[in-house]
């Protein structure tokens, strides 16, 4: 039998990809091999020989290019799911933290501006300014109700606000109410949550009961004027604090140098967080039935108070040895903020702190004299 002749150059391994055609019913015939609109199939060839007859001839067989779809099983979609959960679970903490972080730096920035303009004041003036002001002093020739704020504004980059503030009138008369409804970012610390507007304050003598036109703007920061004897005696074995020893740098109508700080600036607090107000908080829970006329807002010279002590449920201040929580149980008029174990404050030296809440009452009060002789390490 004769050899057939060599096939065509069309075949390759005797199996080849004739290309991708669009989907028919029929491909027998060329004119239905054209390209159409539709699901795409592989038309596969392979040469074929009839030796009877000598002949070449091609065979065709279509294979769909439309894949497979398959779904998941509800036990893998709950698998997954339980994946995520776990690693949201992990994640929050983490975020929690980091928010944490950052909110505590910028409180502390906050602070660290307050008591470099603390020590602006005392450079020009000789003395820090006093928690508040009612007679005439440094700053106040007119002998008005002016807190320590107005008095350090130009120090915190605030000129043009404090040309808003009439220094010749209290603050809460003239164009006063007006200055005091500007915002101040140094004043605000940015862990504090939303609070309500102040736009009334009830009668606390020489001030009349007053409705502002504006809102006053708050603030978190807050003079600490010293401790409360009656309060801070019982803690102690023996009496320690009078009416002579138990004041900080700030307090009403002072005038204290750095020489006058004689427990040392690096351990005697001028300004921390008193976070919040006036909204009340008892421990982590606002309580908006509750009131509070003090820190109302940053040009308020009746904000700054004394440490008393608090009781573990916020209830109670200056209850004696069941009132020894120094800190973050009750935010009207005692020391409290929103940063998770502690508070910071600014001390005489100007630097910032940050105090755990676990530090014992007496160490805490020994903070806030500037003279009473305490002996306290380095370890707060």
């Amino acid at each position: 039998m004769a050899e057939p002749s060599h096939p065509p150059t069309l075949a390759l391994n005797n199996r080849f990809p004739f290309g991708t055609l669009p989907f028919t019913r029929d491909i027998k015939t060329p004119e239905n091999l054209l390209p159409r609109t539709g699901n795409s199939l592989t038309i596969l060839a392979c040469v074929a020989h009839d030796s009877a007859h000598d002949l070449w001839f091609l065979r065709f067989r279509a294979q769909s290019l439309v894949p497979m779809h398959r779904g998941f099983t509800l036990i893998e979609l709950l698998v997954v799911l339980a994946i995520l959960a776990i690693l949201v679970g992990l994640l929050l903490p983490a975020v929690q933290k980091v928010r944490d972080a950052a909110t505590r730096a910028h409180c502390q920035n906050n602070l660290k501006q307050l008591g470099l303009a603390l020590h602006g004041f005392h450079d020009a003036n000789n003395a820090f300014p006093p928690s508040g002001y009612t007679t005439a002093g440094p700053g106040n020739p007119a002998g008005k109700f002016i807190g320590w704020r107005p008095l350090t504004l130009p120090y915190i980059e605030q000129e043009n606000l404090k040309k808003l503030y009439d220094f010749h009138a209290n603050w809460w008369e003239g164009t006063n109410p007006v200055a005091a409804a500007v915002p101040v970012k140094v004043y605000q610390c940015p862990a504090v949550p939303a609070r309500p507007e102040v736009l009334t304050a009830i009668a606390k003598p020489p001030r009349p009961a007053m409705t502002f036109s504006n809102p006053l703007a708050p603030t978190d920061y807050e003079a600490i004027m010293g401790v409360q004897p009656a309060s801070l005696n019982p803690h102690l074995a023996s009496a320690l604090y009078n009416s002579t020893n138990r004041f900080a740098v700030l307090h009403r109508d002072s005038r204290v140098r750095i020489l006058d700080i004689s427990d040392g600036t690096a351990s005697t607090i001028m300004v921390l967080e008193a976070a919040g107000r006036p909204r009340v908080y008892r421990n982590r829970t606002a309580h908006p039935e509750l009131s509070n006329d003090q820190g109302i807002g940053w040009a308020d010279s009746e904000g700054p108070f004394s440490l008393d002590g608090a009781s573990a449920d916020g209830q109670r201040e200056g209850c004696g040895r069941d009132c020894a929580a120094p800190m973050n149980r009750k935010n009207d008029n005692e020391p409290y903020s929103f940063h998770p174990g502690g508070i910071h404050a600014v001390f005489a030296d100007g630097s910032v702190r940050f105090l755990r809440e676990s530090l014992p009452l007496t160490i805490f009060a020994a903070l806030c004299t500037r003279a009473a002789g305490e002996v306290v390490a380095n370890d707060f």
